[in-house]
């Protein structure tokens, strides 16, 4: 936009300029003169937006790259991750037995790691079932799928 702007201030300043120096005859020739610098400036006008033309379309042409799939290796296992970043263990006081559907099993009381652990939310939630205790029915989380989930108990 700065471009055509100062291309027509330019124009125009060229044709005032070229009037204000011809004397004031009429002239065929003169006539003449005015067209053709008039088309001269049209044209060069044309050139400069079809310029800022083929600009707007180079800068709006974008190639995807697909993102690079790491394929995963047969046989490779993930190391574990260093004791300083692991997870912290689960509150050995929240761990008791209980009755479930599949018979009695070691849990752990989803109130109980709600309050004493700090990332609870985190809990897988295919480990969570209903299980009756002495206060009725909870929901709580098996002991064994989280063991097998890797989450540890606290060490003391």
């Amino acid at each position: 936009m700065h471009r055509k702007f100062i291309a027509t201030v330019a124009a125009a300043a060229l044709v005032i300029t070229g009037l204000s120096a011809v004397p004031a005859r009429a002239d065929v020739n003169d006539a003449a003169k005015i067209i053709a610098g008039i088309a001269a400036l049209a044209l060069i006008a044309k050139a400069i937006e079809d310029s800022n033309d083929r600009k707007a379309a180079r800068q709006q042409h974008y190639t995807h790259r697909p993102v690079q799939q790491h394929h995963h290796q047969p046989g490779l296992k993930p190391r574990p991750l260093p004791h300083q970043v692991a997870r912290p263990g689960l509150p050995d006081h929240c761990l008791f037995t209980a009755q479930t559907a599949q018979g009695p099993a070691h849990v752990f009381g989803a109130r109980c790691l709600q309050r004493n652990y700090v990332q609870a939310n985190t809990l897988p939630q295919a480990c969570a079932q209903q299980a009756w205790t002495d206060r009725g029915q909870r929901w709580v989380y098996n002991a064994a799928c989280l063991r097998n989930q890797g989450y540890r108990l606290a060490s003391r």
